[in-house]
């Protein structure tokens, strides 16, 4: 029996004692100077967005902003932009642009977080493919007001829609073009009807450091933002009421908003220090 009690406290010694594994990082990515080249620089690529996203219709390849339908969508495969089958978010080209060429860089950008409030409510009153159609509507709208604002749309997630201002499409007032998409998909919104009731979305706009670049592999490759900024953007969506937008503090300074804006002092979700914000109602 001693025997045995000692084989458990050797076990207990061993445990206690035992070492995390060490996760080695890869190294930089040698695409990363050109991915700051391509998100901070008037480059062909951000030229061609340009004006890719004036020739109609939506969707669009979510990087260069080629048109998948309408009008444009029947050219514009002639231009080498086909919607890639593989990942119907890009056309052909971006695509393989982003497959082949993995990383990204630390960038200053702004972010919008928008989604749909009370989601979980107007599902209940309608059929599912009602609902289909009024979210597929959302993220139709939503996208053409993030892309007519020079942003890149990011992800579609649940409810919720994505976009990142990056100063080679939205130029160094990357900020003030965040908060005026926010505040057009808003008024866009407030505009519209379902069952007799406008769609309530809420809105969250940060500025700041996010690593911005190619990120997964095979059909998931995705442009995309990551770092804390994204989470902070992400819960001040989140704690915005209907009709609101929550601007965080750096990005109500760099959009030139006025001191006269209501301010609260939140406290979000895993965030160890209050966020100060600016509030902007559209009504």
């Amino acid at each position: 029996m001693a025997g045995h009690r000692a084989s458990h406290l050797d076990l207990r010694q061993e445990t206690a004692i035992a070492m995390p594994d060490e996760i080695e990082l890869p190294p930089p990515s040698p695409k990363d100077e050109l991915w700051r080249s391509i998100l901070l620089e008037n480059t062909r690529a951000s030229r061609n967005r340009r004006i890719h996203k004036r020739i109609p219709s939506a969707p669009r390849c979510k990087m260069c902003a080629a048109p998948f339908a309408g009008l444009g969508g029947l050219f514009m495969p002639l231009l080498g932009h086909p919607r890639w089958a593989k990942n119907p978010k890009y056309c052909a080209g971006c695509f393989r642009s982003l497959r082949e060429n993995h990383g990204g860089a630390e960038i200053e950008c702004s972010l919008l977080f928008a989604d749909v409030r009370g989601s979980t409510t107007l599902a209940e009153r309608m059929s599912p493919t009602a609902f289909n159609r009024l979210m597929g509507w959302f993220f139709d709208v939503s996208a053409d007001v993030l892309v007519a604002h020079d942003a890149f749309v990011d992800k579609f997630v649940g409810d919720e829609i994505i976009g990142i201002f990056v100063p080679a499409m939205a130029t160094e007032a990357h900020a003030r073009r965040a908060v005026d998409a926010a505040t057009a998909l808003m008024q866009r919104m407030a505009r519209s009807r379902v069952e007799d009731r406008s769609i309530p979305i809420g809105a969250g706009v940060s500025t700041g450091t996010a690593y911005v670049g190619s990120i997964g592999s095979g059909s998931d490759t995705e442009l995309t933002a990551m770092g804390d900024i994204v989470n902070t953007t992400a819960r001040l969506a989140s704690a915005a009421a209907p009709g609101e937008i929550l601007v965080a503090a750096a990005a109500a300074a760099a959009a030139g908003l006025p001191g006269s804006l209501e301010r609260r002092s939140l406290r979000l979700k895993g965030k160890t220090e209050a966020t100060e914000v600016a509030v902007l109602t559209v009504g």
